[in-house]
């Protein structure tokens, strides 16, 4: 199928759209009305941009307030919709997209509509043109695509042809049963957008909440398989009206767009690599400078991880307890060097463990994910890799051939040894980013890896809400949360705006003993966060939990929550800088996060951002 997506969907001038849309690889185009009557030049100049991009166009549109009009204003309509085909012949379009009728003065009647279709169809005809009609969700009198196609199918002209819109389907959660009957040849456009559901009415929802497929909820799936049986193999088409695209970048909303179109058709025919399975976080990897990095391995070995290995020539060690590795690189040129100069002291890459780290990386490519490549060094491995958020890299490493010997390849073991704190694995990675590029990183993670999407919550911070956005292998051995905020004065905007972009701003490790882990790190001096008395009171009258065990709990500093049966302890690291670790233990199945908590950390790490000695 041919790949389009409306220019109402980017931000910018339609020059810039037009652009984006091109370096993005798509095939095609919709002009969005809008966007031609606010450009500084004729429809003949963007014909001329389309074919220097590369770039075919699919429609103008929206024509609205069409069929089913009284005897003036039904006269007024088809005299604007010649002008529209003036204004379509010097575009070098030959699809008018017409809307279902809004207007309140509007006639119902499918045999109406079918009439001033059939009559609009000989018009366009006459030109070598044609239309496509579309029911809208909160269309006056035809609001249901199976409504929409019957007028078509009555008109009864080769020039009119239907609109399926899955957002205007999917939104009234409309039996998709139809489709399979509709001629293909009867089908002129297929227009693509998800979402997330929602209680709201159909066009508020439309107008700010679509998103792009496997960024929402909707089962897009389905409606392609429904499409499938009629063989439409026509363009298909983002149409997305959405705040946060609107308010990002052209560029990247664009790869976005594209990427969606092509995993939406990889779980229909499977043409890609499969997305791979996670088996765990091989490494985490931090880029310090020599004052930060002393201070950081101070903590990691009050923490009980033990130099395990130092890089064969780089200034690179690696940190081990348990199955985590904890990689601190200090060198003074390459690429954790660069991410230094510009984010600080923070996590400048993920090793991950997959089923095929070859396959994966060729998934990723495909997928339009942006490959890395540095220079390597004898000795050294070329690991897989993709840039991941704000800039960092996700290396892919798997058990086969040499990259399962990473740490004996390219490292010498130093010997050294320590008393462990009882961590035992990555429990969960938090990322902090920019609100509008959530939606960004849902998609890269969910289409290139075996990942499912958790509801999103709304956590209440001092500064404001954040929307956290939880991303997770379905037998935990991933786990990624997602935090943004609107508001400017929450803690994971300040990370944002401080670290100079989006990233990791906590590590959670899991342990299977919080009280031995709690009483080694005390033992070894590493402070941890201090919770109010307060919470201590509300948790012994909300869970009924024995006294002696709320004690304990407050002793020391450890937050709790409880799923039926299944318990979530989790303690936090007093931070020194943006980023901190949180310990968590999880008690006969435990899946959540321990939201309930996150106001009252928030707050307490709130309380020491404002102390002197912070």
């Amino acid at each position: 199928m041919k790949t389009s997506i409306a220019t109402v969907s980017l931000s910018g001038t339609l020059g810039e759209k037009l652009e984006a849309i091109a370096a993005a690889k798509f095939d095609a185009v919709e002009i969005f009305e809008n966007d031609l009557v606010t450009f500084n030049g004729t429809p003949a100049d963007v014909r001329r941009a389309c074919r220097d991009l590369g770039l075919d166009i699919v429609t103008l549109q929206p024509f609205r307030d069409f069929e089913g009009m009284p005897d003036g204003p039904r006269a007024r309509a088809f005299a604007r919709a010649e002008r529209k085909f003036d204004v379509m012949q010097e575009l070098g379009c030959d699809l008018l997209m017409i809307c279902s009728n809004v207007a309140p003065d509007s006639l119902g009647g499918i045999d109406r509509a079918a009439t001033d279709l059939r009559e609009l169809g000989e018009q366009a005809a006459r030109r070598g043109l044609r239309i496509a009609f579309e029911a809208l969700a909160w269309g006056r009198h035809i609001n249901d695509y199976r409504d929409s196609w019957e007028a078509v199918r009555r008109a009864d002209h080769p020039a009119v042809g239907l609109v399926l819109d899955t957002f205007h389907i999917l939104a009234r959660k409309t039996d998709l049963g139809a489709i399979r009957a509709i001629p293909r040849d009867r089908i002129f456009l297929v227009q693509v957008a998800d979402a997330p559901m929602l209680q709201m009415d159909y066009l508020s929802w439309s107008r700010h909440y679509r998103n792009f497929p496997g960024q929402g909820d909707f089962p897009l799936v389905d409606f392609m398989q429904a499409l499938s049986v009629t063989g439409y193999d026509g363009p298909l088409s983002l149409e997305i009206f959405n705040d946060q695209f609107r308010a990002g970048s052209a560029r990247s909303v664009a790869v976005d767009g594209h990427r969606s179109l092509r995993f939406l058709q990889d779980q229909l025919v499977l043409k890609l690599p499969p997305r791979s399975a996670v088996s765990g976080t091989a490494f985490v990897e931090f880029a310090l400078d020599d004052g930060a990095a002393t201070e950081f391995e101070r903590l990691l070995a009050g923490m009980g991880f033990r130099r395990a290995g130092r890089h064969k020539s780089k200034a690179v060690t690696r940190w081990r307890q348990g199955d985590i590795n904890l990689v601190v690189n200090r060198e003074k040129e390459g690429f954790a060097h660069s991410f230094n100069i510009v984010h600080g002291s923070s996590v400048c890459a993920l090793g991950l463990k997959v089923t095929n780290a070859a396959a994966t990386f060729e998934r990723a490519t495909l997928l339009l994910d942006q490959p890395f490549h540095q220079p390597v060094a004898p000795g050294e491995l070329d690991i897989p890799s993709v840039r991941g958020v704000g800039g960092s890299l996700v290396y892919f490493l798997d058990e086969t051939g040499p990259l399962s010997r990473v740490w004996e390849i390219e490292f010498d073991e130093t010997g050294d040894i320590n008393e462990e704190a009882g961590l035992t694995r990555v429990d969960h990675i938090a990322q902090s980013m920019q609100y509008e590029e959530m939606l960004s990183w849902v998609l890269f993670y969910t289409s290139l890896l075996d990942l499912k999407k958790v509801p999103p919550q709304d956590v209440p911070d001092p500064g404001g809400l954040v929307v956290s956005q939880v991303i997770e292998a379905a037998d935990g051995a991933l786990r990624l949360v997602l935090n943004a905020s609107q508001s400017q004065r929450t803690q994971s905007s300040r990370f944002v705006s401080e670290f100079f972009g989006s990233g990791v701003q906590h590590l959670a490790l899991a342990t299977d003993d919080m009280m031995q882990t709690v009483a080694r790190l005390k033992r070894n001096g590493v402070a941890l966060l201090e919770i109010p008395e307060n919470y201590y009171d509300d948790l012994e009258a909300k869970t009924g939990l024995p006294a002696d065990r709320i004690a304990e709990l407050r002793a020391h500093n450890i937050l709790y929550d409880r799923d039926g049966e299944a318990e979530y302890l989790q303690v936090y690291v007093r931070p020194s800088e943006q980023f901190f670790f949180e310990i968590v233990e999880r008690r006969r199945g435990y899946r959540g996060y321990g939201a309930a908590n996150a106001p009252v950390r928030l707050a307490a790490q709130a309380r020491l951002s404002s102390t002197p000695d912070f």
